[in-house]
């Protein structure tokens, strides 16, 4: 009975008697029970409960509810064979029946959701470009349908268009002159200013409106009015500045070369920027004189063709230079993880203070790039700038808070000296006379 009870629904609907229910148990005399089971009308509701017990005792309990649609019983309509009705069904009663068929069933084919039927026979396999052009033969020899009105130029049809009064109110409110009184001194000064000098006094006030943009200009700076440009002057547009070109880096590759080899101390600044067409042959002799160099402090080899064989080799010969402090390899063909060898490198000898690597290949470096680049400039003491564009606000705030710690301890490391430095000058012992 716990069983039952709690399979009965809770709700206020009406309670119907429901078929008796056979209990059997093994070695035990058959028990009938009668329950109350609540149903709901205007639905189909097919119930079907079964339970078993595996105990001592096996029990099983079968539950059966009556299908109803709108009031009526549905039982008799199971064992309806639907196939032999539609059999006897005529051709138009089909295609009546067929027509009731909901286009939106997906269980139907699309071949039959349509409605559409065409009784003509087909003239042949579709040939598009026919059929293209007999519809636009059809179109064109088709009359247009005439107006009711043929245009006639010059003569207006309906009622025309007359604009409403408008009202001059605005206007003569506008013309009214607002009397402010600024005192004898400015009213004095004002009446007896020129042009130029109200054109100044706008532009201090900064009536911008007031003015063109040669007028404002010339006002800031102080260097009189362009002629022929007062209150109602043009502005025309002032022609652009013609700058000569960039002169081409005149470099000599191998005499630079020749130089770094033989450590010239002359030789401090080394500037490769633009050069077009340098072999990977002169770039591993230059590097491998690097190694051994202790006068040159800035290599610049911005838009050279570097490439990753030869960045590989630059890395090598940092890691064995500690003289050089500036390094720019912008706008080249290196790819990210070179890049990390790059500044790998400089943790080596510690001697750089600044490294430029934007523009290279690959626009984008990665999150796990950015990180190890973070990581590799946080244990880096001596790095003051990064040119490199980092693109995710955890790598790019870690870098920048390191590199302003780094410059501030040096600033702090550069004060103490400077500081040690005049207090051993103002307490240095006098020299004895003899």
């Amino acid at each position: 009975m716990e069983v039952m009870d709690a399979l009965t629904p809770m709700s206020s609907t009406t309670t119907t008697s429901a078929p008796t229910v056979e209990v059997t148990e093994e070695d035990g005399p058959t028990v009938e029970e009668s329950y109350e089971v609540t149903t709901t009308r205007r639905k189909t509701v097919r119930t079907s409960y079964k339970i078993q017990e595996t105990s001592a005792s096996t029990k099983t309990t079968t539950m059966t509810t009556a299908a109803k649609l709108y009031g009526k019983d549905l039982s008799e309509y199971d064992d309806v064979d639907v196939d032999e009705l539609l059999s006897q069904l005529s051709p138009e009663e089909i295609n009546i029946l067929a027509k009731e068929v909901d286009p939106d069933d997906s269980f139907m084919p699309p071949s039959q959701r349509c409605s559409y039927e065409c009784d003509k026979d087909p003239t042949g396999p579709l040939n598009r470009k026919k059929l293209i052009d007999h519809i636009n033969k059809q179109a064109l020899e088709t009359p247009d349908i005439p107006e009711l009105k043929p245009y006639v130029p010059g003569v207006v049809r309906g009622k025309k268009w007359v604009p409403p009064p408008q009202d001059n109110t605005k206007e003569k409110e506008a013309d009214e002159q607002i009397a402010i009184d600024l005192g004898d001194e400015y009213e004095h000064a004002l009446s007896s200013a020129t042009q130029e000098e109200i054109i100044d006094l706008a532009a201090i006030l900064g009536f911008h409106s007031m003015m063109n943009q040669d007028q404002y200009h010339a006002s800031l700076l102080n260097s009189g009015q362009p002629v022929g440009l007062g209150w109602d002057g043009i502005t025309k547009a002032s022609q652009p500045k013609a700058y000569p070109m960039e002169p081409p880096n005149n470099t000599d590759v191998d005499a630079t070369i020749k130089q770094v080899r033989e450590d010239d101390h002359k030789l401090v600044d080394l500037n490769w920027n633009n050069i077009k067409n340098i072999s990977d042959e002169k770039f591993i002799q230059l590097f491998e004189a690097l190694e051994s160099n202790t006068h040159l402090e800035s290599l610049s080899l911005t838009n050279v063709g570097l490439t990753d064989k030869t960045a590989l080799r630059l890395a090598d010969a940092i890691e064995k230079n500690s003289t050089l402090r500036v390094l720019n390899v912008e706008t080249n063909f290196i790819s990210p993880s070179v890049i990390v060898r790059l500044i790998k490198a400089l943790l080596k000898t510690k001697s750089i203070e600044e490294f430029r690597c934007s523009n290279q290949r690959s626009q984008v470096l990665g999150n796990k790039i950015e990180m190890e680049i973070t990581q590799l400039v946080e244990q880096n003491p001596t790095l003051l700038r990064l040119g490199l564009h980092l693109e995710f606000n955890d790598a790019r705030h870690r870098v920048a808070a390191h590199l302003q710690r780094n410059i501030d301890r040096i600033r702090k490391d550069l004060t103490l000296r400077l500081q040690f430095r005049f207090f051993n000058m103002n307490h240095r012992k006098p020299d004895l006379i003899q």
